[in-house]
This record gives structure tokens, sequence and C-alpha cells, in this order.
């Protein structure tokens, strides 16, 4: 016999009251016993202490413990007490007149938790009286102190919960269930209401206008219905439009993409993608599914026709001619698919000279590490006089500080790079910062004999980060003494401005360089002449560090031979 809606919701939740109103009660009985247990432990632990006090107050041991007895008359309540040494033999009972043949007791539940957590509680059957207690024991250094009470009816009353919660628990249930009828029968009238609109709309009927449903859950979804039903017509003009919209964002996308069906037929594709494959392939093609055959493409064919592939994706990269591309390959649960091609040669470049710097720093570390080894192990394996050991030691120093420099340079480099925004940018005077160059290079230019000119305005500020454009100006000056020879001049200038950009004049006097190297002075670890850049002790970021430093700052460098011998650089940076 088929039940109604009404008797399957009323059943329904019928059961789930009754689930809940029999847990309720377990809980509430079994936490109501578990706080009546624990306050007779309490008070057993009350016990204990009293026993224990007189213990120590009496400094009673195996000799003389017979003298607890004079404490068991004044306890409150028939309860036993037993004194156990820490080796789990029993000292004093009061329940046994000679507790020498008893059983040791340290593999008794209560003993064995007192151990550990300092007390402990169990109830069950005396081995010696037969008889049940309610054990409480707690361990307090040298010995266990545990009292018992018998676990007669009484106590067992003492500990059984109170009826009153299920009385009241039984009453609220007898309440709900005639608040569930009511709900179960309202639900059921909306429910049959709404099937028999759903029966006209199935069978095309006419929706009458005044039609009336209950102001409730139910009714709100029929009228929802009804909203639905009638904008059935615009809702599948809006998919066209939005089909439209899709159609039209593939065809603008950056990105090659075909859709194919199982049958490795063309659904469609953008105009990017047909340029891609003709960039892949040997022979011009319009027609997509020619790159199906390619043998460029065997591997994306292979994994679509493979039907024990562990994923329903993949990625494969493809060069040819110059470039290199990213093909995804995306298989559907109806084994259509659709490719789509990525132009990544501009990354893979970056990528490349990612792996080729990471190669030159690698280099250029081996050097001074290995001297610096080289040294240490000179001084380390040979007994060599002061002089000697001095100069080994001045060799190693000056390796640790082109080390210094070379992790100073890579790292301002990555910053500029992957994260700028770290940079704090301020307005600067710039005068300021060319004279704290030239005093924290004094020492080199007088050595070198270098006469340092600037002519910067005193009131010239921008707005900048001032570690970059510190490392602009040393790193020219440091270039300069290091390679433009002795006894030469450096001029530094503003020698323009407009609305936006001051420009600057930064020269030497000196030797200059060749002019088939002006084009990579500012290439990562170019080196003019290989040598002598080594023996200097130059990182080979210094001209690099530069020009990031100055594309920071929105600005453009060039450099170039002066005519009179020397090299100059010229420079803009944004107001």
């Amino acid at each position: 016999m088929k039940t109604t809606y009404f008797q399957r919701i009323f059943s329904c939740l019928l059961i789930i009251f009754l689930l809940f109103t029999g847990g309720v009660i377990l809980i509430e009985q079994k936490q109501e016993k578990k706080f009546r247990i624990a306050d007779l432990e309490a008070r057993l632990d009350g016990y204990t202490e009293i026993i224990h006090e007189f213990i120590r107050q009496h400094k009673l041991n195996k000799d003389n413990i017979g003298k607890v007895s004079e404490l068991y008359r004044l306890l409150p309540e028939p309860v036993r007490v037993s004194i156990i040494d820490n080796d789990g033999y029993v000292l004093s009972d009061n329940e046994v007149n000679d507790p020498v043949y008893m059983d040791n007791h340290l593999n008794r539940p209560e003993i064995m938790n007192a151990r550990y957590a300092s007390y402990g509680s169990n109830i069950r059957t005396s081995a010696s009286t037969r008889q049940e207690y309610l054990y409480y024991a707690r361990h307090f250094g040298h010995c266990y102190v545990r009292v018992a009470l018998p676990y007669t009816m009484e106590t067992r009353n003492m500990l059984k919960a109170d009826s009153l919660f299920i009385y009241i628990i039984i009453a609220l249930f007898l309440v709900a269930l005639i608040f569930i009828y009511y709900v179960a029968e309202r639900f059921s009238k909306s429910i049959l209401q709404l099937k028999d609109f759903s029966s006209k709309i199935q069978k095309g009927q006419r929706i009458p206008e005044d039609i009336r449903f209950q102001n409730d859950e139910l009714g709100e979804i029929a009228y929802e219905l009804i909203d639905i039903f009638r904008q059935k017509e615009n809702t599948q003009k809006n998919i066209e439009i939005e089909r439209e919209k899709l159609i039209r964002h593939f065809r603008f996308s950056g990105e090659g993409l075909c859709i194919f069906s199982p049958e490795m037929k063309k659904i469609y594709a953008n105009t990017n993608f047909i340029q891609y494959i003709n960039l892949m392939t040997d022979q011009p093609t319009f027609d997509a599914e020619d790159i199906l055959k390619d043998l460029v493409f065997k591997p994306v064919t292979d994994f679509i026709c493979d039907r024990k592939r562990e994923s329903n994706h993949t990625l494969f990269s493809i060069s040819k001619n110059g470039k290199c591309f990213s093909v995804q390959v995306v298989v559907f649960e109806d084994n259509s698919f659709e490719i789509i091609i990525k132009d990544i040669s501009q990354a893979e470049k970056t990528r490349l000279l990612k792996q080729e710097m990471t190669g030159n720093i690698a280099h250029e570390l081996r050097t001074p590490v290995t001297c610096l080894r080289g040294y240490l192990e000179t001084l380390n394996s040979f007994e060599l006089d002061a002089g000697k050991q001095k100069q080994f030691i001045e060799r190693a120093f000056l390796q640790t500080i082109r080390l210094s420099n070379l992790i100073d340079d890579v790292g301002i480099i990555s910053k500029i790079e992957e994260a700028p925004s770290q940079f704090t940018i301020e307005r600067l005077n710039l005068a300021l910062l060319i004279n704290e160059v030239r005093i924290d290079l004094s020492n080199k230019l007088a050595a070198r004999r270098i006469s340092f000119t600037s002519s910067v305005s005193d009131s010239l500020t921008v707005v900048g980060n001032y570690t970059l454009l510190y490392s602009v100006f040393r790193n020219l000056v440091d270039n300069s003494i290091s390679y433009a020879g002795p006894n030469i001049e450096i001029h530094i200038s503003n020698y323009a401005e407009d609305d936006n950009y001051f420009y600057f004049s930064y020269y030497d006097t000196g030797c200059g360089v060749g002019e088939q190297h002006l084009s990579r002075l500012f290439e990562r670890f170019y080196r003019v002449n290989e040598g002598r850049t080594r023996d200097t002790g130059g990182s080979g970021l210094g001209l690099s560090i530069v020009k990031n430093a100055i594309l920071f700052h929105k600005g453009d460098i060039q450099v170039k031979n002066r005519l009179n011998g020397g090299l100059e650089f010229l420079f803009t940076l944004k107001k």
C-alpha cells in the first residue's frame, strides 16, 4: 500500500524526535551519574587526605602502622580503608584481620591509575571480602591510601540520576508530537497543491492568472515555477546571447583555442589557433584538423587516443621555427576535447636568461671561494712567518669582500626585478647623495689620484629610492676607479631638464672601451677584459645594477666614448 506524503513526513519527524529525545535522556543520565560519582570521589578523597595527615603526623611506618586503626573509628561512614606500600603489599586493612596474606595490589585498577595519575577509582568485587566496592586510591609518594564504599543498593541509588528530568522530556515530546502533526498536515496540503500545478505545466495547460497558493515556502516555490515557465523564451534568448559572447571571447583571446568532437572533427577554432598551427607546421593550412595529422603533434594525438590515461588533461611544450609554444589538452567526459596553444617564447627566453644568470653567479662564486679555501688551507697546513701569515690573511679578507659585494649586487638586481614594491620611495636631495658617494670613496679616489667634480644643483630633488640612486652613482664611480686608469677626472652634472625629466651626464677622462663593447656594457657579468676585471674584484654586475635602477625610476641610460677619451653616461630621472 502506497503511503501518503503526510504519513511519510509525520513518520520521519516522529522518528527523528524519538531519537533526539532518547539521546538527550541518555546523555543527561550519563552526565548526572558522572557528576554524582565525581562528588562521591571528592568526599572519599577527603578521607584519604585525613588518613595521610594522620600517618604523617604520627610518623607511622611498617612497624607501627597498626596505630592507624585509632583513626578508623572516627570516620563518619562505614568505609573500608587500606594502606598499601609502593611495592603493592597491604600494610593495613580495616576489613581484613591479617593483611599479610593478601595478594599484591599493584595490578588493581585503582592502584594502577593512582600510580600514574596520582589518583584512581574503580567499581569491582573485592578478592578478599567477596563484596562489591567503589574503590578510590591516592598515591602520596611513600604509600597508597585506598578507601572504599560498599557498593550496596543505597550506594547505587546515591549514584542514580534523578527521574524528574525524564518526565519533563516526555511531556515536551508529547507537546512536540502535536506540533509535528500540525506541520506535517500543512506541508502535505501544500505538496498536493504543488503537484496539481506541476501536472498542469507538464500537460501544457494554461495557467490561470488568479491562481493562489498557501503562504508558505512551497507556495513560494510554486510562484517561482510560474516565473520560470513564463521566462522560458527569454532564458533561451539569453543563452544565445551568452553563447555569442563566449565565441567573441575565444575569437579575441591571445591564446589559440580549438574544440574538437569525439570523432576529432573541428567544432570551433579561433584565428590565433590557425595562426599558431601554421607557425608550427611546415605546410600552410587553414583546416584545424590538419594539425592532428602532423608529426609535431604526435604526442598530443597519442594522449587523446590513450583510453588508459590517468588524467584528463596534460601540457606539452613544442619548439618550432624559433618559437616555443605551450600546448594544453583537455579531454571531456564525452571524449570531445579542446586544444589551447599559447606562445611562451618570451617566457622561455626569460627562463633561459635566469638560468644563465644562475650559472654565471655560480661561476663568479667559484673563483673567490676557491682562492679563499686555498689561502685558509695554506695557513692551516704550513708554519708560515708572521709576514706571510698577514699576507695570506689580507688576501683571504679581500676575497670575502668580493663575495659580499657579489651577494649584495645579486640581491639588489633580484629585488628590482621580482619585488620592486619593497623599495621605499621618498624625496631625496641628489647633491647630498652624490657627496656621500664622494666621501665613501675618498680613499680610493686619492689612491688613484682621481679628481671628482659635481655640478649638480644643491636644490635638485627627485622622488625615488635612496639605496638604488646611491648604487647608480657608487657603481659609476667604482667603474671609473677600477678601469679608467689613474690621474683622471670624474665629472657629474645635470645639464638639462624639462617638465618630466632631469637629464644627467657622468663622464671620466680615462681610457674608454672599444666600440664593439659599448652595446654590451650593461649586460650582467659581461667583461671587457676578463683577466683585468677579475683582478679588481668586481662582480660584473655594477653597470647592470645602474641600468635597472635607472629603469626603476622610469628613466633611460646610454653610454658612449668621449672624443677626448673616457666614457660618458647620459641618463634621465623622472621628476
